[in-house]
């Protein structure tokens, strides 16, 4: 790591966010330490990933930057087993002996970046930025799915019925013919679903029927 950059100001919106170090070299993480903690950034340090899984993370925005080449389980071996764990943190694998394939097969695995050491302090704090950035997006589109199942959650069995047949694009009329029921009553349980889930508009509702995953023949989300 070389120079000390002044904080890149993309990093000034990510005071709550914090970085994972996961080396085995104890002037690594003491340097990664200090770097973080120069622009402001919360960090903690791990000698191990053994260390890292008997931690508690913070539910916050955050990043790993993790050696690639660690005792017992090596850092893309650990890539896969956060995979299988549903653990969805971005990963900067850094490594003092990268070649191709390996580069390769961490990218693919959805890694952020990956550097080789020795690395400009400047662009570790980029691939950290965009990092949590990342992490952000992510934890921010869950919360909208996760409201939006809540929303769906109080409609009634049939209000489902509907609103899968509204946003698959057929009329009132339509609908009240496939359902068996007057014009009218769809009439009444399309205020009832606009209301419920908080829809300002038809194409409102739309989008929320595909973040749901809904089908013309389902009546609530498709796994």
């Amino acid at each position: 790591m070389t120079g000390r950059p002044a904080p890149p100001p993309t990093l000034a919106s990510a005071e709550e966010a914090i970085v994972f170090v996961i080396d085995d070299d104890a002037s690594v993480r003491e340097a990664l330490r200090n770097l973080f903690r120069s622009v402001g950034l919360r960090v903690e340090v791990f000698g191990s990933a053994h260390e890292f899984l008997q931690s508690k993370i913070p539910n916050v925005p955050s990043c790993l930057i993790l050696d690639i080449r660690l005792p017992r389980l090596s850092g893309l071996d650990f890539q896969t087993e956060l995979a299988k764990a549903d653990i969805h943190i971005p990963i900067i694998f850094m490594t003092g002996h990268g070649d191709i394939p390996m580069t390769v097969r961490a990218m693919k695995a959805g890694a952020v970046d990956f550097l080789t050491k020795p690395f400009r302090d400047q662009d570790m704090l980029d691939a950290v930025a965009a990092a949590i950035e990342r992490d952000r997006s992510r934890r921010d589109e869950a919360k909208v799915l996760s409201d939006v199942h809540a929303l769906f959650a109080t409609l009634t069995p049939r209000e489902r019925q509907v609103m899968n047949l509204v946003t698959a694009g057929l009329m009132n009329k339509q609908v009240a013919a496939e359902i068996g029921v007057a014009e009218i009553t769809v009439k009444i349980h399309r205020g009832h679903i606009m209301r419920k889930m908080a829809a300002k508009s038809l194409p409102d509702l739309v989008r929320m029927a595909q973040l749901l995953g809904l089908g013309p023949a389902s009546g609530g989300p498709q796994t």
